[in-house]
This record gives structure tokens, C-alpha cells and sequence, in this order.
């Protein structure tokens, strides 16, 4: 009769122990799902505090650069994509057009020493150049969020668990494009 017992409760042991082991493969899918979310909404925000900063900038280089009326309608459209984008994919394209818009503009800035010169500008700089370290570093806890999720979701055991929960489609990245990458070519 002991013996019995014995083997009935190795077996709700191990029972128990696999629902738990279950239990937490379900429950890591999901907090690997929502730390990508979280780390993409910190991206989020800085990007709209940038593209919140930009109307200012703009208005502060128009006073010395009127004839750039392209580059600021450009920059105006590509602050428009990025505030109608929905998805993440359709948010990061439009984010790195918006660099370009931005890259181009500071090249721009360049050719007039006085606007350099300005406190409002230099302030609007600044408050810019925070931003991007902000994005920068949201983009690396976001691209390791994205790396732990879709390895996670094709690992054998990890496959098993997305299926479950119908999270198979892998996280975009937040990469930098490669026009970003070159070195820029600078002239004296």
C-alpha cells in the first residue's frame, strides 16, 4: 500500500511539474511579446517628441535659408508619413525618411554661420541632439527585445509555445539604412 502512494505522487509530481513548465513556456512568449511592444514604445515617443521639435527648427532656419522651400516641404511630408503611419514596419521607414529630411537640413545649416549662431537655434539643437541619443538608445533595447523574440519563437521548444499563443511572425529590427552607414565626404 505505501509503495503505492509512492508512485502516485512521483506521478502528481511530475504532473505538476509539467503543467508548470507549461504554464511558464506560455507565460515567457508573452512577456517576450510585450517587452518588444514596450521597447518599441519608447521608440515611439521619441520619435514623436523629434518630430515634435522639427516645426521649431524649421521655422528657425527659414528666416536664413527662404530659397530651401524644397527641402522644407520635404521634411514637412516626411513628418506627415511618420504621423500617419500604423504599423511598426510602415513607422520605421518612415522614421529613417525623416532622418534623411533631418540630415539634410543640418547640411543646410552649414552654409549660414549666423543661424549657428542663434540662441533659439543652438537651443533647438540641443534639445534635438538629446532626442537622437534617446532614439538611439531606445533602438538598441528595442533591436534586443526583437533579437530574444525571434530567436526565441524559432527554437524548437520556443516554436511550440509562439504557435500556441499565435506569435509566429517575427519583430522587425530597427536598423540603420545603408546611406546612413557611408561616410560622409567632406570638402574644405
Amino acid at each position: 500500500m505505501k509503495k503505492g502512494w509512492i508512485v502516485i505522487g512521483v506521478v502528481v509530481l511530475v504532473l505538476i511539474m509539467g503543467i508548470g513548465w507549461y504554464m511558464g513556456g506560455l507565460n515567457r512568449i508573452v512577456r517576450m511579446d510585450e517587452n518588444v511592444s514596450e521597447s518599441w514604445a519608447q521608440i515611439d515617443t521619441q520619435l514623436k517628441r523629434r518630430s515634435d521639435l522639427i516645426p521649431n527648427l524649421v521655422n528657425t532656419v527659414k528666416g536664413y535659408a527662404k530659397h530651401e522651400k524644397s527641402l522644407f516641404k520635404h521634411i514637412a511630408d516626411a513628418r506627415a508619413k511618420l504621423a500617419g503611419a500604423k504599423s511598426v514596419p510602415d513607422k520605421i521607414n518612415a522614421a529613417k525618411g525623416l532622418e534623411g529630411a533631418i540630415s539634410r537640413l543640418l547640411m543646410v545649416v552649414e552654409n549660414y554661420p549666423n543661424l549657428k549662431a542663434d540662441r533659439s537655434f543652438s537651443k533647438l539643437m540641443d534639445e534635438l541632439a538629446g532626442t537622437e541619443n534617446r532614439i538611439a538608445v531606445a533602438r538598441v533595447r528595442y533591436n534586443r527585445a526583437v533579437k530574444a523574440f525571434n530567436t526565441y519563437i524559432r527554437e524548437v521548444i520556443g516554436s511550440f509555445f509562439a504557435k500556441k499563443r499565435g506569435l509566429t511572425e517575427p519583430q522587425p529590427y530597427f536598423e540603420v539604412e545603408e546611406k546612413a552607414k557611408e561616410t560622409p565626404k567632406v570638402e574644405f
